[in-house]
């Protein structure tokens, strides 16, 4: 990741083509940071103004396409998915029903909370909705939703405050993700209590 990062600082011509490209891969679930590609991308934006434009289109097309990417990834493949080893290594079969989970019970708003949650959530998110053929068009819709937010947001704080907001915003991830895992445990329980008669 590092490389990848001094690549595209050294390139600032093709910076917008070299962020864009590395989120493609992301939809393939190549480890490439979807929160680094929006520092990067927002920092190098406030020292060269004149690529801010490009570098905003790179990096949000690059966030909502490779989503879609996922999506079908999980659709296409199905089940298949997890008898290739370089997808079940990323994404457990466990974690994706926990997903499907709150789809049953919580549709579209999954999309649209969970597009805040970090640490491989996202991935397994789209995946688990090509996987249950969510219907295509409610995914795209949801997710752009979810995708200009928080690309928008998160752009805008590091563009304006650089290094400075990076504490805050790890922080609050983890707030999120330790709120996501606590409300999937106790929504866990409560389906799998046993009725009394």
């Amino acid at each position: 990741m590092e490389e990848l990062i001094h690549l595209i600082q050294t390139n600032i011509p093709y910076a917008p083509y070299i962020i864009f490209g590395a989120l493609m891969l992301a939809g393939l679930n190549i480890p490439v940071s979807e929160d680094a590609m929006l520092f990067v991308s927002a920092v190098l934006a406030s020292i060269y103004p004149d690529y801010l434009v490009q570098l905003f289109i790179a990096v949000y097309l690059g966030a909502y396409l490779s989503d879609l990417v996922c999506y079908w990834l999980g659709r296409i493949l199905g089940a298949k998915l997890f008898e290739i080893r370089f997808f079940a290594n990323r994404v457990s079969a466990q974690k994706i029903g926990k997903i499907h989970l709150f789809y049953e019970k919580y549709g579209l708003i999954t999309i649209l909370v969970g597009r805040f949650i970090p640490f491989g959530v996202r991935n397994g998110l789209f995946l688990t909705a090509g996987l249950g053929r969510m219907n295509f068009l409610k995914f795209a819709l949801a997710d752009l939703t979810a995708c200009t937010i928080t690309t928008i947001s998160y752009f805008s704080l590091y563009y304006h405050y650089g290094n400075s907001v990076i504490d805050y915003i790890k922080t609050g991830n983890k707030i999120v993700f330790a709120v996501a895992v606590t409300l999937t445990a106790i929504i866990y329980y409560l389906f799998k209590k046993p009725r009394r008669a």
